[in-house]
């Protein structure tokens, strides 16, 4: 009998998105003549986001490519870090705020809106040639979508560690803005006085305010915790660079 399928062999990294009950290595297909081999892949439930090289016969080819009976095709995730061709900026969505202020707090570009809708946040990721962040494999599936990302994790700290491995931006912190995302500029405190309490007066010196907002920053009774997770980052990035 001829042979009519195709076979995929999915990396181990991208089997977290296939259904429970198909969450293997080799996976069959039915060539069509029609079909991508990116829509076969999307199909299994993998965003094309996720995806690297994807090679048949050992030979690269892209997601274009039409699968033909007996072919078997290698499905490996994006290589990490990811090369962009600029410095990542990302949007999240109405699910990640958490993760959005912590980015902020790093420095790293992240807009965020708690009542943003599907459509427009494509159409600003876009605009703004943002990379779109989501758990929403849906969203990610949207095609008029220029780039966007799967976040793994469930926890903050989790999401953050995983977004500092992928694509490993710059870290500048304590520069933004962890409210609006604005650029914060160094003040005197003269110039801020009436916006403090008086014991905040007496304990500190430095102060930074945002250019777009005007939200005063100081190092105040929960610097601790978010030096941690600064100084935490920094030792994940240092060691994402040096793989």
């Amino acid at each position: 009998m001829d042979v009519v399928t195709a076979r995929l062999r999915i990396a181990p990294e991208l089997r977290m998105f296939l259904p429970v009950i198909r969450r293997q290595e080799w996976q069959e297909v039915t060539p069509d003549g029609t079909s991508t081999l990116g829509h076969h892949v999307e199909s299994l439930g993998i965003p094309l986001t996720e995806v690297g090289p994807m090679l048949v016969g050992g030979r690269g080819v892209s997601p274009s490519y039409q699968l033909a009976p007996g072919d078997v095709a290698e499905v490996h995730p994006v290589p990490r870090p990811q090369q962009l061709p600029e410095e990542p900026r990302f949007l999240l969505d109405v699910h990640l705020g958490t993760l959005a202020r912590r980015l902020r707090l790093l420095g790293i570009d992240a807009a965020y809106h708690n009542d943003m809708d599907d459509p427009a946040l494509v159409v600003q990721a876009n605009d703004e040639r943002r990379v779109l962040l989501t758990q929403d494999r849906g969203l990610l599936r949207r095609r008029a979508l220029w780039m966007g990302a799967y976040v793994r994790g469930s926890s903050p700290a989790d999401q953050l560690r995983d977004l500092l491995e992928r694509f490993s931006p710059p870290l500048r912190p304590w520069t933004r803005c962890t409210a609006c995302n604005g650029e914060l500029e160094p003040v005197t405190k003269q110039e801020v006085a009436p916006l403090l309490e008086a014991g905040t007066k007496r304990h500190y010196d430095a102060y930074g305010r945002c250019r777009d907002c005007g939200q005063v920053y100081w190092h105040g009774a929960h610097s601790g915790h978010l030096e941690e997770i600064v100084q935490t980052a920094l030792v994940w990035t240092d060691g994402a660079n040096s793989r």
